[in-house]
């Protein structure tokens, strides 16, 4: 699941973006086009990042179950 939503997330600032710079066509609305696109960025790097920390978190529980059941053995 975790890899699904790391593969949509450049998909979606993309849409974004495109949806921002169709939506503000003239040169004094660069800086909020510019904002705009700074947040959906932001807000993808920020699902990215709980995305790895929740995989890395699975990982590590992964090994310690592993280390159980080798140790149960």
């Amino acid at each position: 699941m975790h890899m699904k939503k790391i593969v949509a997330l450049p998909l979606i600032v993309a849409v974004a973006m495109g949806a921002a710079a169709c939506k503000k066509t003239e040169a004094t609305n660069n800086a909020d086009v510019s904002a705009d696109l700074n947040a959906a960025a932001n807000d993808a790097i920020a699902d990215v990042n709980a995305a790895t920390a929740d995989a890395t978190d699975n990982s590590a529980a992964a090994l310690d179950n592993a280390a159980d059941t080798n140790a149960a053995q």
